[in-house]
């Protein structure tokens, strides 16, 4: 018998097994001790963001130099587009699922045709589905925000006053680089909290299949963040 849909909260959570909730509890612990651990690790030691953000110091400094600044708006724009795409990518993910969300009936039957797939209620199918939309409406904010912060980047940018002004004395060179530098640094700082929301919605798609497959894939999503961000061979060129 299907549950209603109209039970109050804590009847509804009931049916969902505590192999789940324990599984769920892991992939929201994970995700967010992993973004705390990150951002208190850069503070000692150069992750992909950090180095980059090395770079974009240099990039803003370089910008107090050359009265033509083309290069540095195209440069902007090219990196705003990147937020852009996958934001609109989320907008249509996001339509698929509520596609789905409409239709749970059938998508439950076919779930349950994949082998090893666990078998749930309409109900746990929604929850699920509910905590998969969860993700990419923060990835969808992560990214939108980061074209945002990008455009800001690029005001400063095209704020910045010419090469004698600086020379002279008349703005402080420092600070602008500090300033613009941050912002560009926030903008992608956003940027990588997005995709981040993409590789753990991956872990999420194997709740479907099983809640232990959901905690193995999330462990399995970790590990491959924490590899791309300290071990990876692209941030030992970047240190170099």
């Amino acid at each position: 018998m299907r549950p209603s849909m109209n039970l109050p909260l804590h009847d509804a959570l009931v049916f969902l097994p505590w192999q789940d909730w324990a599984a769920l509890a892991l992939f929201v612990f994970g995700w967010i001790a992993y973004a705390r651990f990150a951002a208190r690790r850069a503070r000692v030691q150069r992750t992909l963001l950090a180095s980059t953000n090395h770079y974009r110091m240099r990039w803003m400094a370089q910008v107090t130099h050359r009265d033509q600044r083309i290069v540095d708006a195209a440069i902007t724009q090219n990196l705003a587009s990147s937020p852009s795409f996958w934001a609109s990518t989320t907008i249509l993910v996001l339509g698929g699922l509520l596609a789905v969300l409409g239709t749970h009936d059938r998508a439950v039957e076919l779930v349950k045709d994949i082998p090893f797939a666990a078998r749930t209620t309409v109900l746990v199918f929604d929850i699920k589905l509910l905590i998969l939309l969860s993700v990419f409406i923060y990835a969808f904010f992560r990214f939108t925000w980061s074209m945002r912060v990008y455009s800001f980047g690029a005001i400063l940018v095209g704020a910045a006053p010419n090469v004698d002004v600086f020379d002279a004395g008349q703005a402080d060179r420092d600070e602008f680089i500090q300033r613009a530098g941050k912002i560009m640094g926030m903008a992608a700082e956003s940027f990588a909290d997005g995709l981040r929301a993409y590789y753990m919605s991956f872990a999420v798609i194997a709740w479907f299949i099983s809640p232990v497959l959901f905690a193995l894939a999330t462990l399995a999503v970790l590990a491959i963040l924490y590899r791309r961000e300290f071990r990876s061979d692209v941030l030992a060129v970047l240190n170099a």
